[in-house]
């Protein structure tokens, strides 16, 4: 670890290298769903898709110790519009990446079929499914353009009522999806989405958010160094004392 410090409650951690990024975030995690197992018998636990979490990922798929049997596993948005076989769905991800490769007790996602038909609908089935299973833990990244789950600035509400909602994505989200190889282009990329706010969130006990690359080093030092405001929406998280946020060098360097 090159650098462990506060910004107001939140716990900053920035690594030489994305892997011992990833690896020790990973631990840090494992080590919040044993205790919440130890303690409550069982865990729920809310996860982003993106590229950006898949060392993390890929390092909590062989943490030991774990009765995966007793964790619920739920993820934080999707897109309206997308086929529900479609690659770039996070639910599809997810699956790909975690849900897959580990026996957990349940496994809840964001209907993409439904959500075409009647997003709205498909919200409140999703927040009716939270209501009974409060998140423990919360798994997330940061955009580059500031936002938590597709939060983004202009959607972004610290005291929203709601904990799932319809949103339309800012061309700065959007662009993302393409920098990441996720689209081939930027009219490929849906509009509109479906995300738990940033209440439902931040309800979590515990936040692990994992930040590696260039391309988010601007959005760290705003989250980090800014003020706490949805012009970053990711600044939310310096009035969590239960969150704890992981960067590379790349990402990092200007809070070093």
């Amino acid at each position: 670890m090159l650098k462990s410090f506060k910004s107001d409650a939140l716990n900053v951690r920035i690594y030489e290298s994305r892997e011992e990024m990833g690896r020790c975030a990973a631990s840090d995690i494992a080590k919040g769903i044993r205790g919440l197992l130890s303690r409550q018998g069982r865990a729920n636990v809310v996860f982003a898709a993106a590229p950006s979490q898949l060392d993390m990922l890929d390092a909590l798929v062989q943490a030991p110790g774990i009765d995966w049997g007793k964790v619920n596993a739920f993820h934080m948005d999707e897109y309206i519009g997308l086929a529900s076989d479609a690659p770039q769905g996070f639910g599809n991800f997810l699956k790909r990446h975690l849900f897959s490769k580990l026996p957990f007790g349940s496994v809840c996602c964001i209907d993409s079929a439904a959500a075409a038909k009647d997003p709205d609908a498909e919200c409140q089935r999703y927040s009716r499914i939270l209501g009974l299973n409060p998140a423990d833990i919360a798994c997330m990244g940061i955009g580059e353009n500031g936002h938590i789950a597709f939060n983004d600035p202009h959607a972004a509400f610290f005291d929203d009522p709601e904990t799932v909602k319809v949103v339309d994505l800012d061309d700065k989200c959007r662009m993302q999806q393409v920098n990441d190889g996720c689209f081939g282009s930027l009219a490929a990329v849906p509009r509109r989405a479906i995300t738990l706010t940033v209440s439902a969130l931040m309800a979590a006990k515990n936040i692990y958010c994992v930040v590696p690359g260039e391309s988010k080093r601007e959005a760290v030092l705003n989250a980090v160094r800014g003020g706490i405001s949805t012009d970053c929406p990711a600044s939310i998280l310096r009035a969590q004392p239960g969150a704890t946020l992981y960067a590379d060098m790349e990402s990092g360097r200007d809070i070093l």
